[in-house]
């Protein structure tokens, strides 16, 4: 009954309202059906939430069953059907009243502030609950001032959220309220400076405010700092610290620095990088050295990747991360060698090791400064398909590339290879171009704008790709994440479509996050990046 409705749903509620109020079977299960299905989605939900409606009356005496589960769950259904519940409203009023259950008053006071449809009554009914003696009670009505209240949030509704929320801590990750009910704590985010006063109370928000806001790291990195214990919160603070300048001391990193924890000592030196704190490259030798193993391979999140710290170093201080480019070099490992990109010289003079390495790294990388054995593990790599323009960029031979590209099996599979290959090479490419040309059929928005980016790079033309390109950015009605593929070739073509013109401004200048973090791998946050595109693709364009 949860989630899309179905043709037999609305035929089957009667029935299970009438099981609720009679049996046989467990009216509080029952109940939880009738209430999923009143928040059903698809074509019929309007049919269904009738259906439910019309049941209503009958079940109404489980408003005062003896079992308080039962009469909250009573309460979640009528608050469900949200319109079709108005002539309810009376009954609801009358049973505020009568109710000495903290947690069922609760739920009747959210349930009256989602369906009163006088603001004036909701409201002056949650500021006279402000002072209940039951703190769920104080919280359900603060939080039915807030959602009414306008931007930004008076001071004083502020103070009153976290008392309520310090009286009556809830996970309200899970809520069995319609749509038009906003958490606390969601609530509080929809005004940073609200936001910000809460942490500075106390409410764990810092967090969460630096993934609804843009700017505010600074703000909240000291309440980060403060609240670390593991590798997460530490991950945490290493994003955070990536949108600022730093170069300032972090005492407070010192204990997470010689924990017994492998997984915090990694992190933490991971936010020492990211922080630009002084002495952060001693640390990244030590770790190096004290625990190799870990330092290489452990994963602080699901999402990070081995190697972390000495790809952070190498990104962050460049050519100053030299002495770990060296210790790499000297020690060289799958999950490192990326760090050796840029530093040439130091490859060359251990081209044996790192060829080894090859069948399991990102080798293609070092073929600037590799011999004839790595071009010969490059080749044999490459039959294999996943390093097919790394041959062609090593040897200065497209023929390999292409003819790997040509002779996959899969034919979604040799497009796809085509549009990396073409990218890659560019010109070099062109005998690749009917197999990329293909792809601007895909399903995705995503791959027709990679694909479109390639003919682009093979072909110089702009006039039949741009349009593609900017259409992923464009999106009309269809809110999104921005594609930041799409930006970065339109800033490589130095051009910006009209029709995309909105949303990269939108990009450029929101004060809100416009791509979101996902997970922390301690990694700067992904909407820098694609703020700094939108910037210099709206500079370029003029």
């Amino acid at each position: 009954m949860f989630g899309n409705a179905f043709s037999a749903t609305a035929a089957a509620v009667p029935f299970l309202a009438r099981l609720a109020l009679e049996g046989p079977g467990d009216p509080l299960r029952l109940l939880w059906l009738l209430h999923g299905a009143a928040g059903v989605t698809g074509r019929e939900y309007r049919q269904v939430r009738r259906a439910v409606a019309v049941a209503l009356p009958a079940l109404l005496g489980l408003v005062a069953d003896e079992d308080p589960a039962v009469r909250r769950a009573m309460v979640w259904t009528v608050a469900a059907c949200e319109d079709a519940s108005l002539p309810l409203l009376p009954l609801l009023r009358a049973r505020l009243e009568e109710e000495r259950d903290a947690d069922v008053r609760s739920d009747l006071v959210t349930a009256l502030g989602l369906l009163d449809v006088s603001p004036y009554t909701s409201g002056a009914r949650a500021r006279a609950l402000l002072s209940a003696p039951e703190p769920p009670v104080r919280r359900a009505a603060v939080t039915d001032l807030l959602r009414t209240a306008q931007l930004p949030l008076p001071p004083a509704l502020v103070a009153a959220a976290v008392d309520a929320h310090e009286s009556a801590p809830a996970d309200e990750t899970h809520h069995p309220w319609p749509d038009s009910y906003r958490p606390l704590m969601d609530r509080l985010l929809d005004d940073p400076d609200a936001a910000l006063r809460a942490v500075e109370r106390g409410l764990p928000l810092a967090w969460e405010l630096t993934e609804v806001w843009r700017d505010r790291e600074r703000d909240v990195l000291p309440w980060l700092a403060a609240s670390a214990v593991d590798a997460e919160d530490l991950c945490r603070v290493a994003r955070v610290g990536a949108a600022l300048a730093g170069g300032e001391p972090a005492p407070w990193l010192a204990p997470h620095l010689t924990s017994d924890d492998p997984a915090v000592r990694v992190a933490s030196t991971l936010a020492a990088i990211r922080l630009r704190a002084p002495g952060a490259i001693g640390l990244v030798l030590r770790l190096m050295d004290e625990l190799p193993e870990e330092a290489a391979t452990l994963r602080m999140t699901p999402l990070s990747a081995g190697g972390a710290v000495v790809a952070a170093a190498v990104e962050v201080y460049g050519a100053a991360a030299e002495p770990v480019v060296r210790r790499v070099a000297a020690r060289p490992r799958t999950e490192w060698a990326d760090a050796l990109r840029d530093f040439p010289a130091l490859a060359a003079g251990h081209v044996d090791d790192l060829v080894r390495l090859l069948p399991a790294s990102a080798g293609q990388d070092l073929g600037q400064s590799a011999g004839p054995a790595a071009v010969r593990a490059l080749r044999a790599r490459a039959g294999a398909g996943d390093l097919t323009a790394a041959l062609a960029r090593v040897t200065g031979e497209e023929g390999p590339a292409v003819d790997i590209v040509r002779a996959l099996p899969d034919a979604v599979g040799r497009r796809s290879a085509a549009v990396r290959v073409a990218a890659e090479l560019g010109p070099r490419a062109a005998v690749l171009l009917p197999l990329v040309e293909e792809r601007l059929k895909a399903p995705s928005r995503e791959s027709r704008a990679d694909a479109a980016a390639a003919i682009w790079r093979v072909t110089g033309r702009t006039h039949d790709t741009a349009p593609v390109i900017a259409d992923q950015l464009a999106r009309h009605g269809d809110p999104h994440q921005p594609y930041p593929g799409a930006l970065r070739a339109l800033t490589a073509m130095r051009l910006l479509p009209a029709a995309a013109r909105p949303a990269v401004e939108h990009i450029a200048f929101s004060p809100r996050r416009v791509v979101s973090g996902s997970l922390c791998d301690g990694t700067p946050h992904p909407d820098l990046a694609a703020r700094e595109l939108a910037w210099r693709l709206l500079a370029l364009s003029g």
